[in-house]
């Protein structure tokens, strides 16, 4: 019972600095409207127009719109090791970058402004990513199966999609941040602390990642 009670203040804790870093977004999203190239078109006005809009949500409304609160939970547990692992500086930036980069490529699907060539790229990265999903389950699940190569080269190549998905849409501000983000967490280091078989509390943290991602799996959203 004793643990329980400690892993319920972390977790609170953990949803409060995804609600603060939402907050931050929607004072960040109006000034990087320039990434988007805009026309004088009705389109690319309804774009900016959105936004602008985003930039006045309150974080809960930023989170339904772009992000379920499965997916919330996974990337409020990623924050949790990040910050255990690095410090808070380090894993607030990358929970902002991974906000705002799914915010940004939402508004851009939402707009039908992906050409056919970049959807068959982001159906393609659906592939890789579930691919990795399952590599990340199985490395719980299975005793002794941790590769961190295997892991490392997944996620290579889900930057590498993602880079091509949004290299005529986004700025060089945006291919940063996704580089800090797979950079981040295909660290070999990073890897190793994480699943950390010796941590009973990575292993917790862990744990209640792989159970969101059977959720999302069994949905079919991932």
């Amino acid at each position: 019972m004793s643990s329980k009670s400690n892993t319920k203040p972390d977790i609170s804790q953990a949803t409060s600095v995804s609600q603060q870093l939402a907050r931050q977004l929607e004072a960040t999203v109006e000034s990087d409207e320039e990434e988007i190239p805009t026309s004088a078109s009705a389109l690319s006005l309804g774009v900016r127009a959105q936004k602008k809009l985003l930039s006045k949500l309150s974080s809960k409304s930023v989170a339904k719109i772009f992000i379920d609160e499965t997916s919330g939970r996974i990337l409020d547990n990623i924050h949790k090791l990040a910050r255990n692992y690095s410090g808070k500086k380090d894993a607030d930036k990358l929970l902002k970058s991974i906000i705002k980069t799914i915010v940004k490529m939402g508004i851009l699907y939402k707009n039908d402004l992906f050409t056919e060539h970049q959807l068959k790229l982001i159906d393609e990265f659906r592939n890789r990513f579930h691919s990795l999903s399952k590599s990340i389950i199985t490395l719980y699940e299975v005793d002794f199966t941790f590769d961190r190569s295997v892991l490392t080269r997944m996620c290579k190549e889900c930057q590498d999609l993602t880079h091509k998905i949004i290299s005529t849409h986004l700025t060089q501000k945006s291919h940063a941040r996704i580089d800090f983000v797979f950079n981040y967490v295909s660290n070999l280091a990073f890897l190793e602390y994480s699943f950390n078989p010796n941590s009973t509390v990575n292993r917790a943290i862990i744990k209640e990642i792989v159970e969101d991602m059977h959720s999302l799996m069994d949905a079919g959203f991932l």
